[in-house]
Formats: structure tokens, sequence, C-alpha cells
């Protein structure tokens, strides 16, 4: 289950890159906000120059796999 709705329509980097910054409103520290924001910049401008588009749908599809993950073990502990 993805960790916020609207998932399924991501269809660009900048929709997933927006995506994972709602995502990062949802963990419980700023700390964890600010890590888990720089460790997507930095993915996204790492990434900027792919241009095959299955390997930017599979890029999509393991970066929200990751994201659900990620909350699922942070917004669990609580």
């Amino acid at each position: 289950m993805p960790p916020l709705v609207g998932a399924e329509l991501i269809q660009t980097p900048v929709q997933l890159y927006r995506y994972l910054l709602r995502c990062c409103r949802q963990l419980p520290t700023t700390a964890m906000q600010q890590h888990y924001r720089h460790a997507i910049r930095q993915s996204y401008i790492s990434h900027s120059d792919e241009d095959d588009p299955e390997r930017i749908q599979m890029m999509i599809q393991r970066a929200i796999a990751d994201a659900d993950w990620i909350l699922d073990k942070y917004i669990k502990k609580k």
C-alpha cells in the first residue's frame, strides 16, 4: 500500500519528487524530515540526466516502494 494517495498516478520524475517531499512531512521528527528531503533532492539531481522511459518507470516504482517501507518503519514504531 502506498504511503500517500495518488502514488499510482505518478508518471514523471517531477511528480515523484513532489510526492516524496510530501511523504517526508509524515516522518515524526524534523531531523528525519531534513535528512530524507536532502537524500531525495540529491537523488533527483543525480538521476536528472536519465532519458530511458523504462528505467525512469522502474526508478519511480522503486522510490514509491522505498518511501512506503521508510514510513512504515518510523510510523509503526510510535
